[in-house]
């Protein structure tokens, strides 16, 4: 039963939404309420979507935690930008769209949880006979895993929807060994911004060295998309391995680089401190550290 409290809550998130100036403040504030997997966010969430003055990251962020929370009340306001200008604007919504419909079906009701503490944008691949590829089809018996190179097809085949190929990438994400991260990586010669960031981000959840050299290429690139080059920068904050740290001292301190760039590193060099002391606690452990002390 929502309190007079909820509702003090979601109007100070609404306001900071709506009225901030870091739009990195901002992506981040929409990705939370999706995580929180609460409709009640659905009507702040929608406002930042349909706002074409709000920037397009934020925008993104806003109908992926549409997607994250699941409900078909976000339907009409996805279908909208299905055909929007802004590429990332437009396959967040379609990737969200597929989701949710994934999540309300027999099959995502019976998903398993994520080894991850988070809600994905799409469930790691399987052989569900939803998951409508040439590469997820028949290559084995339904009990059996995909291999890494049958997922790295998947991923990597521009003729199947994003979020087929999303399935992909977070099942590679779920293996995390060496030959995952490096079938991961090619993924960052994909034409979609959004499709490179998401590979980013998944980097930053493993915290594997082996991704490091092409995260460091990705923040490099001047030409690239600030999303993509943002969770580049917040990765290599979190695998905080010796040679992350000068990269993210450059940027930090460049005025050349867009200012979601500049601030990304900032934070990511937070991130390398922390984790480099000794109050780094691994995320996958937060949800029981949590239950145990409720």
């Amino acid at each position: 039963m929502a309190t007079d409290a909820d509702a003090a809550v979601y109007a100070q998130l609404e306001k900071q939404l709506t009225s901030h100036d870091s739009a990195l403040l901002a992506h981040e504030l929409a990705y939370c309420l999706g995580q929180l997997k609460d409709v009640r966010a659905l009507p702040i969430l929608i406002r930042v979507l349909e706002d074409p003055e709000e920037h397009p990251m934020v925008r993104h962020e806003a109908a992926e935690a549409m997607g994250a929370i699941g409900s078909d009340e976000a339907l009409p306001s996805l279908r909208k930008f299905l055909t929007h200008d802004n590429p990332a604007i437009r396959e967040t919504c379609e990737i969200a769209l597929d989701k949710i419909v994934f999540d309300n079906s027999d099959e995502g009701k019976k998903q398993a949880d994520n080894q991850y503490p988070c809600i994905d944008p799409a469930p790691a691949a399987t052989h569900s006979p939803l998951v409508a590829s040439a590469h997820s089809a028949a290559l084995a018996p339904a009990s059996a895993s995909l291999s890494v190179p049958e997922l790295e097809a998947q991923l990597l085949d521009t003729k199947l929807s994003l979020f087929e190929r999303y399935r992909a990438m977070f099942a590679l994400r779920n293996l995390g060994d060496r030959e995952a991260v490096l079938a991961l990586a090619k993924g960052f010669e994909d034409e979609s911004a959004l499709f490179r960031h998401e590979i980013a981000f998944v980097f930053g959840q493993l915290s594997s060295e082996h991704s490091v050299p092409a995260l460091i290429d990705v923040l490099r690139r001047p030409h690239e998309e600030d999303m993509v080059r943002h969770e580049a920068a917040e990765a290599l904050g979190g695998i905080a391995t010796d040679e992350c740290l000068p990269i993210l001292k450059e940027f930090a301190e460049r005025d050349d680089v867009p200012r979601v760039v500049r601030e990304s590193c900032v934070v990511a060099l937070d991130m390398y401190e922390y984790e480099r002391s000794n109050e780094f606690v691994p995320l996958p452990t937060l949800p029981s550290a949590v239950a145990a002390s409720a």
